[in-house]
């Protein structure tokens, strides 16, 4: 596979990747790890936000370059993300499994649209999120101890569901509902009411299925100090950069049609000098 094909379009770059993640919170997050991970780490990071971009915004046949990246995950590899990534698998031991997963869960994203309850929405976030923090428990050495697997799908799940709860106006344009179905009707909330205005039902819906991500996310919290150090501060960030993002999607009344509420870089350099603090 040449490096053109899957990278083809400006908006599948490396550069392009490169700057969203600098864009976002995982350089913040990431100083908080040991030095020696941060290149492994990095190396997931820009893997996952590929997949994602073949899923999403790839011109063509995405399913035909999501199984051009699969085999390049096997083969060879002839792109720099894919060197990073062969680099970390052989680096820290790592299954290939948890890749191929956040592959599948693209492949899923082409033929299905929406969930009718919440254990098939759970069911996809065991490709589409949790093989994230299986390989950060496999960057540390730690991901043969089922007890902290557990409490790091948490996170994750957790984490997935409240980027679902930020954009379901974009998930829509999409042709996408994550939120289940049985959760919709519980609120009267039909898809289409996804695209906005923000009505007192939609709020109502966010509002119930933001508690269930802070009971995941809290849940998860105990893996910090499982892992202790830096990896440990590492991982809090994220879960508790996940209670951030549902704080201030309560603060905006829950309205996610106007602006995609979220914590600032700002906020979560305050929650990374208060994970240091708590250390």
């Amino acid at each position: 596979m040449a490096e053109s094909s899957l990278l083809q379009a400006p908006e599948l770059s490396a550069e392009r990747i490169e700057a969203r993640a600098a864009g976002e919170n995982f350089p913040v997050v990431s100083l908080l790890s040991p030095r020696w991970a941060r290149p492994h780490l990095r190396a997931i990071y820009r893997f996952a936000r590929l997949v994602d971009n073949l899923g999403d915004e790839a011109a063509g046949d995405r399913n035909a370059l999501l199984d051009e990246l699969e085999r390049e995950l096997e083969g060879p590899p002839r792109t720099e993300i894919m060197r990073e990534v062969h680099e970390t698998v052989e680096a820290c031991a790592l299954p290939k499994d948890p890749f191929a997963r956040l592959i599948e869960a693209n492949r899923i994203d082409q033929v299905k649209s929406w969930y009718e309850t919440w254990d098939e929405v759970r069911e996809y976030c065991t490709y589409s999120a949790d093989p994230v923090g299986r390989l950060v428990l496999g960057i540390y050495g730690r991901a043969g101890e089922p007890q902290l697997v557990a409490m790091s799908d948490s996170v994750c799940t957790g984490l997935q569901l409240v980027n679902f709860l930020q954009d379901p106006p974009r998930d829509l344009a999409l042709g996408r509902v994550y939120l289940p179905q049985e959760s919709l009707r519980r609120f009267g909330v039909t898809d289409t009411d996804l695209a906005g205005p923000l009505t007192e039902p939609v709020a109502a819906l966010l509002r119930y299925e933001g508690e269930r991500a802070r009971e995941l996310l809290e849940a998860g919290l105990p893996l910090a100090r499982a892992l202790r150090g830096r990896p440990g501060m590492s991982v809090a960030l994220y879960a508790r950069g996940g209670l951030a993002a549902l704080d201030a999607l309560e603060r905006a009344g829950w309205d996610v049609f106007s602006s995609r509420p979220a914590p600032t870089r700002w906020t979560f350099a305050r929650l990374a000098v208060r994970e240091l603090l708590r250390r």
